[in-house]
């Protein structure tokens, strides 16, 4: 039964980036109506993730295509770069809205119009809300590092706005109790508050897709069941070391596993092609998408690691 609402790793990242224009759109405007720095940090940040979308919406296509002759490796490092992206970018706007709001505090604040900005944050913490939700619902059928960072950031935008929301409806209070000459700070302080409180998420986003564009191993978590499954996948199989590296940029897991046999024991290629076979179905019980490369050798020398990592015990 149809409900209208995306079901697919595509759909819900056309539904994020849609969504992400209009909030943007609204936000910017409702920022020069009532001059409000925090609503401008909203706008720029969703319109910012709607340019970023589209980009993602291309590289959720490529990161599912095979490997060929322009890209031997894949696509998969796409999504780590489209990720490093959206958390620098978001790193940067919230720089600049702490600068600017900073600025605002020491000349005098910023009067804003609180009307039309409570209506706005009402609106926006209702849509982020529905949008964190919505994707949410789709991640749980949908392995998908770019489906989890914009479910990251929805999450983050709901925030935003409930925070904007509450400090808004603080302006009339505070007016009516005769303390005018507060007001015009609210709006700054709103704006330092949120960027301090959130920037973790953006931290945490670029941090990882950083990691991961720069082959670093992936968390044990996702390493020490495979390395597990390695090992005892190979355990019938006289050897004298066994060498396993992995990296994971996006969702696609790339294990290497280098195999030294005891010295004088024979191998041939038909063997060799049936331990890959048992060795990438054992991974893929474990992880997918994965790609696994086996490689079989009597020396050492061309297995192990400079630093001597990676060795599991043959």
């Amino acid at each position: 039964m149809k409900t209208g609402w995306p079901t697919t790793e595509s759909g819900a990242l056309r539904f994020s980036t849609v969504m992400a224009a209009l909030i943007g759109g609204l936000a910017l405007t409702v920022a020069v109506l009532s001059g409000s720095q925090a609503i401008l940090l909203d706008g720029l940040f969703n319109a910012i993730y709607a340019v970023v979308g589209v980009f993602t919406l291309r590289v959720g296509r490529l990161v599912v295509a095979p490997d060929d002759d322009t890209y031997p490796f894949g696509y998969g490092y796409f999504e780590s770069m489209v990720n490093a992206c959206k958390g620098l970018l978001m790193l940067g706007v919230s720089a600049l809205a702490l600068f600017n709001s900073i600025t605002a505090l020491l000349t005098g604040g910023n009067t804003i119009a609180a009307g039309i900005s409570i209506g706005y944050a009402c609106l926006a913490t209702a849509a982020c809300t529905l949008a964190a939700l919505v994707l949410r619902r789709v991640s749980r059928h949908v392995s998908s590092p770019l489906l989890e960072a914009d479910i990251d950031n929805w999450r983050v935008n709901a925030l935003i706005s409930a925070a904007v929301l509450l400090a808004f409806c603080l302006i009339p209070v505070v007016q009516a109790l005769g303390w005018h000459a507060v007001v015009p700070y609210v709006d700054s302080w709103l704006v330092i508050a949120v960027v301090l409180l959130c920037l973790g998420v953006p931290v945490r986003v670029a941090k990882n897709a950083i990691l991961e564009l720069l082959n670093r191993s992936p968390r044990p978590d996702v390493v020490d069941p495979v390395r597990a499954a390695i090992t005892a996948a190979l355990a019938a199989l006289p050897t004298d070391a066994i060498y396993i590296r992995m990296v994971r940029p996006g969702r696609m897991l790339y294990v290497t596993v280098h195999v030294v046999l005891v010295k004088g024991h024979p191998l041939s290629i038909e063997e060799a092609d049936r331990w890959r076979a048992t060795l990438d179905a054992s991974v893929r019980r474990i992880s997918t998408p994965v790609l696994v490369e086996t490689l079989f050798t009597g020396d050492r020398r061309w297995a192990a690691p400079s630093a001597g990592l990676g060795e599991a015990e043959g």
